[in-house]
């Protein structure tokens, strides 16, 4: 009996995931646990297995079409059975029914009227194209003369044309040629980086403050770490999972800063959810730490590397990656002294931590050179005024130059030392 495969539901939040490949075609004999597709929300990529062995009768959306979540995307059977059953209703980025009744048919393509460049400025001739697929061909300049039409009626859907269109032989241009350039198409979680960074800039009004705290007791805490070993019964704390704890400590004084900003209305939380920026191999990605005010120095950096981890390998959760309420971005380690961070709204401010680097500090009328870390502070101006950013840094900074005392590492690695 055929066995339809659904489109997963990969966290609470998510609603659609996009097909970004299929790793097998119609006609293909898989074995059950097989990776047959690869697919990814607007926060992680993820991979579909097959649920059992047999043949791929049918798959129903072309790569690159956005598929809700308990759509049937595919079916596995035997060699003569029927997946018409299984079909879902016509979507964006479905193929005709003549590909899912017979894999091997190539649908007739739906001869339309050639379109027309525009004139004088104006629209092309419009004809059976739905508008994406009209704003498409003008921006590609792309005017074919018959379109194989997946929508209702043989209407031309961009699917349609954008496929068309990549098969098509394409004349390099001088330019092009000269440079060298190489067209790179955007992956899904890339346009959504993208789009959510247009956002942010255009709905907040954001300004960055710029600090630094004395790092003598992280570095202390650290060396003290590194001097006991690698245990399997401890963790290797770092400098960064030091400096998120202490964001904790310092929303605790100031919980202005843990809070969102959502349809004119400012949202303070009393859970304290950070969020780190996270370098992938898919791109940029922020897990989440939930509940942060009740882990211990120690269970912190725990939680962070794991989620880290999972967020490198593509195996993280979808709800790993919402609900934060405030937001650290760590640079450091890449001997960034200073920069920008942007907010990741609706959040209303994010840390950016920087490199350590030495810096002149006058004392008792002369001037010795002290190792400090640097910080960059973003807030949204609509809701936290200058001042109240600047008092936060200056909890932060207290908090940093006085870890040792209010680590509960502290007692532990002294132990050990």
């Amino acid at each position: 009996m055929p066995t339809p495969v659904e489109m997963p539901k990969l966290g609470t939040t998510v609603e659609e995931c996009t097909l970004v490949a299929w790793r097998r075609r119609s006609g293909d004999r898989v074995s059950a646990g097989e990776v047959i597709a690869d697919i990814e929300t607007d926060k992680a990529a993820f991979e579909i297995v097959a649920p059992v062995d047999g043949v791929l009768l049918a798959t129903f959306f072309d790569e690159g079409a956005t598929v809700p979540v308990f759509t049937n995307i595919c079916v596995i059977g035997e060699p003569g059975e029927s997946a018409d059953q299984f079909r879902p209703s016509a979507l964006p980025g479905s193929q005709p029914q003549a590909e899912v009744a017979r894999p091997s048919a190539t649908p007739a393509p739906v001869e339309v009227a050639p379109l027309a460049a525009p004139q004088a400025g104006g629209p092309p001739v419009e004809l059976s194209f739905s508008p994406r697929a009209r704003r498409f061909a003008a921006k590609h300049q792309f005017y074919p003369r018959s379109v194989a039409g997946s929508g209702p009626g043989g209407r031309v859907l961009e699917e349609d044309l954008r496929r068309l269109y990549d098969a098509s032989p394409k004349a390099p241009s001088p330019a092009g040629k000269e440079l060298g350039r190489t067209r790179v198409r955007l992956s899904g979680a890339r346009q959504t980086i993208a789009r959510r960074m247009r956002e942010s800039l255009a709905t907040a009004a954001q300004y960055t403050l710029n600090s630094s705290a004395g790092a003598a007791g992280l570095l202390a805490l650290r060396n003290r770490i590194k001097a006991r070993g690698r245990r399997p019964d401890m963790v290797d704390v770092n400098i960064g999972d030091m400096v998120i704890f202490c964001v904790v400590k310092a929303l605790l004084e100031m919980p202005q800063l843990n809070a969102e900003f959502i349809d004119g209305e400012l949202h303070q939380y009393s859970s304290i959810n950070i969020g780190f920026a996270c370098d992938t191999p898919r791109g940029l990605l922020v897990p989440v730490v939930k509940e942060c005010q009740g882990l211990s120095l120690e269970e912190l950096s725990l939680r962070i590397k794991g989620l880290a981890q999972q967020a490198v390998e593509g195996s993280i959760a979808p709800d790993d990656l919402t609900g934060g309420t405030f937001t650290v971005s760590n640079l450091g380690s890449l001997g960034i002294e200073s920069f920008t961070p942007i907010l990741n709204p609706p959040q209303v401010a994010l840390l950016g931590v920087n490199s350590i680097e030495l810096k002149p500090v006058r004392r008792q009328g002369g001037i010795d050179f002290v190792e400090r870390l640097g910080l960059s502070l973003t807030c949204d101006h609509q809701v936290i005024d200058g001042a109240v950013g600047a008092r936060f840094l200056k909890i932060l900074r207290e908090q940093i130059e006085n870890l040792e005392s209010v680590a509960e590492l502290k007692q532990e690695v002294g132990k050990d030392a």
